[in-house]
């Protein structure tokens, strides 16, 4: 499968295809086959909300978690805050990505992760004003995942149930480990839940290298937008450093 749209676009309608129905965590038992759909906003929330434009245009719901530790983008300004709410109004789900590493003096002490999950969860929803009914582990430990973590108030998607009733298939670092397309076909699994992250994905298919690469050089025309609005007669003392 390429990391294109267009490619998400025909992967949505294969579930279709083959009898899947699009449910969420708190609906899936509803159905015999279905298939949950997640996506973890690591970096780029531009992109997700792309993404979610083209599942919304396709009658399809889904998950978005926001990494509240993340470096990349920051919840509390304007444009973050007005991302997230055009994607919830689209009808999609809104979760906490939740990064133990974060907390490297309490890891594996998974009561105090625990709190430290719900404290997120409700910093976000404060923040953002919507529901946090989920959570998704940011490159979640092995001891994490074992501990089938039972959190108040919140679903853990790396909770047993996801990870033994469910075929789990990511594209984590740009790769997908199974050929998710065949397996879809195959219909040999009745419940399936998806991991995409939506900065892979572009209108023409790209390398990993070279998607990094743009999305670092992209960075640079980012920052400058970003000091127009901050920095008075920002063109001309970029002009006069020229000079120089």
């Amino acid at each position: 499968m390429n990391f294109t749209y267009e490619s998400y676009e025909k992967l949505l309608q294969l579930f279709s295809d083959h009898g899947y129905s699009i449910a969420d965590y708190e609906n899936y038992h509803l159905f015999k086959r279905c298939v949950i759909l997640r996506h973890d906003i690591d970096y780029d929330l531009n992109k997700a909300l792309y993404l979610a434009k083209i599942e919304s245009e396709m009658g399809v719901q889904s998950t978005y978690f926001i990494l509240l530790t993340s470096d990349f983008y920051n919840l509390f300004s304007e444009h973050t805050n007005k991302a997230i709410a055009a994607i919830h109004g689209m009808g999609h789900h809104i979760g906490l990505h939740f990064d133990e590493k974060r907390y490297i003096k309490i890891s594996g002490n998974i009561d105090r992760l625990r709190d430290k999950v719900i404290e997120e969860a409700e910093c976000l929803r404060s923040a953002i004003g919507i529901p946090i009914k989920s959570v998704s582990m940011h490159r979640p430990s092995q001891e994490v995942i074992s501990a089938d973590m039972k959190i108040p108030g919140l679903i853990n998607t790396y909770g047993k149930v996801f990870f033994k009733e469910f075929k789990y298939l990511s594209d984590s670092r740009r790769r997908w480990r199974e050929a998710v397309e065949e397996i879809i076909r195959s219909e040999k699994f009745d419940k399936v839940q998806i991991l995409t992250h939506a900065f892979w994905y572009n209108q023409e298919e790209m390398s990993l290298e070279d998607s990094i690469r743009t999305f670092v050089n992209d960075g640079n025309m980012a920052r400058y937008k970003l000091l127009q609005d901050n920095f008075t007669d920002l063109e001309g003392v970029m002009n006069r450093s020229k000079v120089r």
